[in-house]
């Protein structure tokens, strides 16, 4: 019998961020696959990063950053030669590429993009966003696929990269996973949810940065409280932490909300949920979103380029706001927690985000879909 086609997976595992959450999901589902991976890290740190099945094989490239591991990498390459290289990220997609070269090995390189970089470099001057986009219109071209998360980075990556299109492929994200719902039903230790419910819990999740908007779900978090009893609950660390406690003081809500930080068992909180809040300026395919819906629990999404739109169909599964609209966040939030969307209709959104839907997908798009697949 032939050996099983090898799969190298090219990422940083460095914070406690959806890529790293959705790459260890989809290296798993690549195993469950009979698939051997080999889980080639820049950064080893994270808790995304056990447990593996034996068909993965993590291997360390023991490098500081992204471009410092491009000499391992050639050396990986030249001496495995994978049947396929994913990369996730830009940089280390960009890296892969380059390593390649280096090489002078064949082996098809794609790489995984989840943002829509157009709209993350919106603030950032002329000399920032060509030092940005340079490198992306010199390398993508290279790569034998590039895998988005959504139409909509689909359509940005195209624009910035000039890229054929009929390259690009859309693969949804591997959100729904049997640990998903097993971590559901467990019990997180925090008072707000085990009181029966007596008092809705609002909850948002993210690094604490600018990107996920959370100063202005807290504004509008304030105008609901205003008008009803309610907590609210932000999940994710960052530095923005300190900005985010003083505003929840001037805002007189501090007694109400909860910042938590990071939690391993994210599924159990979002589970216990009255409202799930993304209040974010821009995504990709926001997983946060497309896991409370597979839950059950209702949602509200700023209408950021562009992962919600998608995932929501226009606003069918949940009202769409305008980004940095407090008012507006605030009424629809209002709205939802009076009258929420029956919980089967909700999973109905986030049926296509399954783990083995994302992997044949991958599949297909590295050449490596047996014969007779759909």
């Amino acid at each position: 019998m032939a050996a099983s086609p090898k799969i190298a997976v090219f990422v940083s595992f460095s914070v406690e961020g959806g890529v790293e959450r959705m790459v260890g999901s989809l290296v798993r589902g690549f195993a469950a696959e009979g698939l051997a991976v080999d889980l080639l890290l820049i950064k080893t740190r994270g808790p995304h990063l056990a447990p593996f099945p034996p068909a993965v094989r993590v291997m360390p490239l023991n490098a500081r950053t992204t471009l410092l591991a491009v000499p391992a990498l050639v050396r990986y390459l030249r001496r495995e030669r994978p049947a396929a290289l994913l990369a996730a990220k830009d940089r280390a997609g960009r890296a892969a590429l380059l390593a390649r070269r280096l090489a002078g090995v064949s082996t098809p390189v794609a790489l995984r993009l989840g943002t829509t970089l157009s709209a993350a470099m919106a603030g950032k001057g002329p000399l920032a966003r060509w030092l940005r986009y340079w490198p992306i219109r010199r390398l993508y071209p290279l790569a034998d696929a590039i895998v988005a998360v959504s139409e909509g980075v689909a359509a940005d990556t195209i624009a910035i990269s000039g890229i054929d299109p009929a390259r690009v492929h859309v693969v949804r994200n591997p959100v729904i996973t049997p640990e998903l719902l097993a971590q559901a039903g467990r019990a997180p230790e925090h008072p707000w949810l085990a009181e029966g419910g007596r008092m809705p819990v609002i909850m948002a999740a993210g690094r604490l940065t600018r990107q996920k908007g959370f100063p202005v779900l807290l504004e509008a978090f304030a105008r609901l409280r205003a008008e009803r009893p309610c907590r609210l609950v932000i999940l994710g660390e960052g530095r923005r932490r300190r900005e985010l406690e003083a505003q929840a003081a001037r805002l007189g809500v501090s007694g109400d909300t909860a910042l938590p930080g990071f939690v391993g068992d994210l599924p159990a909180w979002l589970a216990r949920a009255s409202l799930f809040v993304l209040s974010s300026a821009w995504e990709g395919s926001p997983n946060v979103l497309t896991e409370a819906l597979a839950l059950g629990v209702p949602v509200v999404a700023t209408d950021c380029p562009s992962g919600p739109r998608e995932i929501l169909a226009g606003g069918r599964y949940g009202p769409l706001v305008p980004v940095g609209d407090a008012a507006a966040l605030a009424r629809a939030m209002a709205r939802v927690l009076d009258d929420p969307p029956p919980p089967a209709t909700l999973r109905e959104a986030a049926a296509p985000y399954n783990r083995a839907a994302s992997v044949r997908g991958y599949l297909r798009v590295l050449g490596l879909l047996p014969a007779g697949v759909e």
